[in-house]
Parts: structure tokens; sequence; C-alpha cells
């Protein structure tokens, strides 16, 4: 069974990830022929994760929570109640404030697992070698796709575990949101090292964040296995300050993706040395991840 290693910046430990679900992820994309015709007929398939997400919207779902907080060690002390009505509530569950102080810099618009790019094309040497991130077939818009070639791109992953609610990186004026329908395979690196084309073929929805300083800042959230809602909770061509709530996602495995203009991006120097060395790296929302 392959085991998911990162680094917790909080104490620059190596460790190993607790993946709910882990032996089912092998079963889809480690090879087995069984698993990928699952994988093909019906989990990646968006009846399956509505039909998931119901359940888990459902008050028979409740009993699973305190078995999932109790196993993950989650400290509902951070967050703003305690008491939930189903396990979609408990998952898209809301911070205190406090629990998250937005840094200084460029922060992460979420809690996750971090890479970061400094150039989009080096992309190719972390997942497949030789295969670059296509920016004109993720975004569907050529023109868009020219203005961030040569740009920097961070992947927040965010795990089953971790607070689901996804914030802006930096202050600004967030456009209208843009949709691109796609399929719901899973974003775990066990799924990314068999498939890293799962970025362009996912559902997913943007916005572009206007910064006077950094330029425009573009910020895409990626659907997954079992995620069975994007939400947007910000109003678009109204100004917002960093660390401010974007959107949130129901129940899944899901993923940010943030674009940086050409130029504009200088990632912390502990994120570019644990990609360089193929390892994510885990932080909170509001943490720096500039220079």
């Amino acid at each position: 069974m392959q085991e998911i290693h990162y680094i917790n910046r909080s104490n620059n430990q190596e460790e190993i990830e607790k993946v709910p679900g882990n032996g089912f992820l092998n079963f889809l994309y480690g090879g087995n022929p069984l698993g990928k015709m699952s994988l093909w007929l019906m989990v990646k398939r968006k009846y399956f994760s509505v039909v998931f997400g119901k359940y888990m919207r459902s008050s028979f779902s409740k009993s699973k929570i305190a078995p999932f907080v109790k196993k993950h060690q989650i400290d509902l002390n951070d967050y703003q109640k305690q008491e939930f009505e189903h396990f979609n509530d408990f998952f898209y569950r809301k911070i205190k404030p406090s629990a998250r102080p937005i840094g200084d810099g460029i922060v992460s618009p979420a809690d996750g697992r971090v890479l970061v790019f400094p150039k989009i094309s080096d992309t190719q040497q972390f997942y497949v070698k030789g295969s670059a991130f296509d920016l004109i077939t993720f975004l569907q818009n050529e023109e868009l796709a020219k203005k961030y070639d040569n740009g920097s791109m961070m992947v927040v992953r965010l795990a089953p575990v971790d607070y689901h609610r996804f914030h802006f990186p930096v202050s600004g004026v967030p456009s209208e949101n843009k949709k691109i329908k796609g399929d719901y395979y899973s974003v775990s690196p066990i799924a990314l090292r068999e498939k890293v084309e799962i970025f362009l073929q996912n559902k997913r929805e943007y916005c572009v964040l206007h910064n006077k300083e950094i330029g425009d800042v573009l910020i895409c959230d990626v659907g997954a296995t079992l995620t069975a809602g994007i939400h947007q909770t910000y109003q678009p061509t109204k100004p917002f300050q960093k660390g401010d709530e974007k959107g949130y996602f129901s129940f899944g495995g899901s993923t940010l993706i943030v674009l940086f203009e050409e130029g504009k991006m200088n990632f912390s120097k502990d994120l570019i040395e644990n990609t360089s060395k193929g390892f994510e790296t885990l932080l909170k929302m509001g943490e720096q991840i500039s220079e």
C-alpha cells in the first residue's frame, strides 16, 4: 500500500498522512484491472459523488462525525460550533478567526499540503517527466493561458481531514466565477502519480483576483471524487481583504491551484526546497508563502 509523505512546516518534520479510504485509492489507481474498470464506469462519474453527497447531508451520517474527529485528532475548539446536523455540516464547518491568523505577504488560501513551482513548466519534473502542465486545456481559454504561460503556480491539496473553506491569498477585486465541466477523479498523490491529467479533466471553477501590486492572481477550485459540490460565497467585483472567505467544498478531497503572472511571485524558500525533493508542505490557511 502506497504511503503519502509530506513535510509539516510547524515542526519541519517528515510525516505520513493518514488517508481515509487509502486502500480504495490504491485499488482504483494502483494498476488493478478491476479497479481501473470501476474508476471508469462509476467512481469518476458525477452521479457517484452526488449520491454520496446526499448521504453526507442526511442525519444518517451524523454518527460518523465523532469517530472521525477522534481518529484524526481534530480540535473542535478552533471552530465556531461543536455540534453538527450531519457530516457535511461538520466537513465545511467555519473556523474562529483567531485560529488562523493572517501572515505577511502572500498567504496560503487554505489548510492543506502545498507544492510550489516558480515556473509552471517546472511541473513536468515533479509529476511526469516530459509532460508539462497544459494551461490551455486547464483554463479552456487561450488568451488567459498566454497571460500565465511563464508565471508561477501553487497547488494546495485539501485532504478530507482538513478545514474545507478557502480564502483569498491577497487583497483585491475578484472577477465573476467561471465554471468548467469535468469528471471527479481523486486528487490524492496516489492518483496523480498514475494520472497527472486529472487537473485538466476534473470539474473546476476559477476567478481572477486583481491586486494593484501583484497583478492578476488566478484562483482555481478543483473538485474530486466524493466532492459533492464547490460553493462560492464571495461577491464578484466587490473588494476583499486578504484572508476573507472565498468559498468552500462539500465532502471529499479537493484542490486549489493558484497562478501568478511572470515575475510577480517569489515563493518561500522552504516550499521550493520541499517541492524540489518531491514533498508537499503542510500549511494552515493564512501562513505566509512568499519571501
